[in-house]
């Protein structure tokens, strides 16, 4: 019986070991200024929740530390478990009919990170021109735009607008409202 390869991932936190053909295919924005819709992209191979999020989770603690919640739409993924266990942690999963489509969101103790997801039937070269635009930074792109990217060059050069009207979004998101009298 032979085992799988495996690559290792050394950070100043931890060892990750990961099997080759289970490295999550995703891309995050350079760390800095909250911009845009999302924080990066990702590609998973299925729509089994469950099974598509430890590899993605063990990298992201790399970045974010502990992860608690990760939240998706209901009706995008199978039915998932509520719990999976991800480096010894309990991460709970909630789904929500609210939570956009095309996006899961990934909750720290410190970070909200928002990935747009890269259907999985997704043609590579048109998945990699999705994933890179969504992880440019100061990407301002909507969401349906990005899952539309026909064009490899990113909306970083694009007006004031569009960093403005991202910013809205999340404010509205996070709980803020810009209606008068709320």
């Amino acid at each position: 019986m032979t085992s799988a390869t495996s690559t290792q991932i050394t950070t100043s936190r931890a060892t990750l070991v990961e099997p080759v053909g289970e490295r999550p295919r995703f891309r995050l924005k350079p760390q800095g200024p909250t911009t845009g819709f999302v924080d990066g992209a990702w590609w998973p191979r299925s729509r089994d929740l469950a099974a598509e999020l430890p590899a993605l989770l063990a990298v992201l603690m790399v970045r974010m530390g502990r992860i608690e919640r990760v939240s998706y739409n209901l009706t995008t993924w199978a039915p998932t478990v509520r719990k999976i266990h991800v480096g010894g942690v309990v991460v709970r999963l909630a789904g929500y009919r609210s939570q956009h489509p095309d996006t899961v969101d990934v909750l720290s103790a410190r970070h909200l990170t928002t990935l747009l997801v890269v259907p999985d039937q997704t043609a590579p070269e048109t998945a990699h021109r999705i994933l890179m635009t969504a992880a440019h930074r100061g990407n301002t792109d909507r969401i349906p735009d990005l899952l539309a990217c026909a064009s490899p060059s990113p909306s970083s050069a694009r007006a004031p607008d569009g960093e403005q009207e991202a910013a809205l979004w999340r404010w509205e998101r996070d709980g803020g409202s810009t209606r008068v009298g709320e």
